[in-house]
């Protein structure tokens, strides 16, 4: 902050669904609304799975079952499993400045992405992006009747009781409207609160959310045989790297002796870092958001070497 690089920051700790540290630098607040970039595709990923508990969707149905216009684009075989993974074959963005992702509607969204070749076949590499979710989110609301903001609100925020966080209404900045992999606001309590209710298996404060088997498919491994490049973001932050880096929505950042996620995460460039460390029966969230003008780097926080890379919470009583 003193660089000019953020205007305040947040962060909250709990410890066995305890709060043991909170505080406020700066401008910000606990109430402070900050677009949140990538931390919102865990967010997306939680909406996504509570249609699956209804059986409204499964994860394996193809963009083709739900939207007739990509039926016959190879882009239609690609499942919601692998929009959410990263393994659809998808561009992982818009190309620049065409257009510009100011989009209104996820119809819309979706006429842009139409005209886009795939970049793989679906399941053949890990591409870290957003854009196919944009896809899935289209799809989940032909299925459900009802549009992804009122989705995202009626199965998640209300219960959950994040009463600040939405991914609309929509602005005229780039990339904030309806984005499900980078356009959602929320606040420090907001989102501790959605941290609290996966961090207790779908449950915030005795009211079920999400089933525990959408909890547990969401940590699993999604990537399967997928390549992944060298240098992907575990790799960078943990100084080492494993096949399964990632589950739906969320970084799978370290693994126990049995290839379950024991720390996972959903960090944005700018400064949004939520994460849960079941290990030490951690949760916490760093919320924070990269200042603007020409002076401000647009470096990613997460490969910042100022990056947490150990829990140091685990000690406290």
């Amino acid at each position: 902050m003193d660089r000019g690089y953020y205007p305040g920051a947040a962060i909250l700790v709990a410890k066995d669904n305890r709060v043991v540290y909170e505080r406020c630098f700066g401008s910000y607040t606990p109430d402070t609304v900050v677009l949140i970039a990538s931390a919102g595709k865990w967010l997306a990923a939680a909406t996504i799975m509570s249609l699956i508990d209804e059986g409204k969707l499964s994860l394996d149905d193809p963009a083709s079952k739900w939207l007739p216009e990509l039926k016959e684009d190879p882009k239609g075989r690609a499942t919601i499993r692998q929009m959410f993974s990263h393994t659809s074959g998808y561009p992982a963005y818009q190309p620049d400045d065409q257009p510009v992702d100011k989009y209104q509607t996820l119809t819309e969204s979706v006429a842009h992405i139409m005209p886009l070749p795939p970049v793989t076949l679906p399941g053949e590499r890990f591409d870290y992006g957003g854009l196919a979710m944009q896809v899935a989110g289209r799809m989940a609301e032909v299925a459900a009747g009802k549009d992804w903001e009122t989705l995202f609100q009626e199965r998640i925020a209300q219960t959950a009781g994040m009463t600040k966080t939405h991914f609309t209404p929509v602005d005229q900045g780039g990339g904030h409207s309806p984005m499900l992999g980078g356009g959602a606001r929320s606040t420090l309590h907001d989102y501790a609160a959605f941290l609290s209710m996966i961090a207790n298996d779908g449950v915030f404060e005795g009211r079920r959310v999400l089933s525990e088997k959408a909890v547990v498919e969401m940590q699993a491994d999604q990537l399967g045989s997928a390549q992944i490049k060298r240098d992907e973001f575990v790799e960078r932050l943990r100084g080492q790297t494993h096949n399964g880096i990632y589950g739906l929505g969320e970084w799978r950042e370290q693994l126990d002796e049995q290839g379950r996620a024991v720390l996972i995460s959903s960090p944005s460039w700018a400064g949004a870092y939520p994460w849960i460390d079941k290990t030490c029966g951690v949760y916490g969230m760093l919320i924070t958001h990269v200042g603007e003008g020409p002076s401000v780097a647009r470096t990613s926080f997460p490969a910042s070497t100022r990056a947490p890379s150990s829990c140091r919470w685990c000690a406290m009583p």
